[in-house]
């Protein structure tokens, strides 16, 4: 497989067709998607200001490569450091860890794993920022707010069928903030889902590299509050 730097390389080559370079920006999320692909995906064509037609604005491919690139070294830096701790607690004897790596979670049963149902929630921090903000709070960090980012205001509380009790989800993020009280594990996905094709075609986004005000519709903590719950038939309990 061809590396992240490679591909980074093609999305800058203003030889290639707008379309391969599009392709490569692709291909860089499957190295590294800190929100999951699809939601680093539509956060980037918005930070980036990409439009609908890539033709109006080429530039705006190399500016979300460029980010999603700073905040891959962050994580790679970090990630470096994480390794070394690791095997001097190895050799201490020290096997198991008490705060796991970020990015070693799994979106299988992860507090975040709304972004990877509906691209449209995820933190409004830029990549550099949330992977700063990831590793400062694996660094032992007490930071105010939602973990993933930053939100202080009060959670969205989402009702669990089969449940008497609320799941508490971020307003901004829709990250489980407070799990269900049942104790088991749950999947918070919208009942109407966005199709990642018309993501990819940045249906979301103006001809001039603005988000469309009117599509997908409900945003922000109205879109949190119209997420529903699931148990999963095979997952964590």
């Amino acid at each position: 497989m061809t590396s992240f730097h490679t591909h980074r390389a093609r999305v800058h080559d203003t030889s290639l067709p707008l379309y391969r370079r599009h392709s490569a920006l692709r291909t860089c999320l499957t190295c590294f998607a800190p929100y999951g692909l699809r939601a680093t995906y539509h956060h980037l064509t918005v930070a980036a200001r990409m439009p609908r037609h890539l033709e109006t604005d080429p530039d705006s491919l190399p500016r979300a490569v460029d980010e999603l690139h700073e905040a891959r070294e962050l994580w790679r830096a970090r990630a470096e450091e994480y390794r070394a701790q690791r095997r001097a607690e190895k050799r201490a004897g020290r096997r198991q860890t008490s705060r796991p790596a970020w990015w070693h979670l799994s979106w299988w049963g992860s507090p975040d794993s709304a972004w990877s149902h509906d691209p449209f929630l995820h933190p409004p921090l830029s990549l550099p920022d949330y992977v700063r903000r990831q590793n400062a709070l694996l660094d032992g960090a007490e930071l105010p707010g939602c973990p993933a980012c930053g939100e202080e205001g009060p959670p969205v509380r989402v009702p669990v069928p089969g449940c008497d009790g609320l799941a508490g989800l971020c307003r901004s993020c829709a990250r489980v903030l407070t799990p269900c009280p049942c104790g088991r594990w749950h999947s918070f996905e919208p009942t109407l889902r966005v199709g990642w094709s018309r993501t990819w075609r940045r249906e979301h986004m103006s001809g001039t590299g603005e988000p469309d005000p009117h599509w997908p519709g409900v945003r922000g903590a109205a879109r949190v509050e119209r997420l529903a719950a699931y148990r999963p038939v095979h997952g964590p309990y």
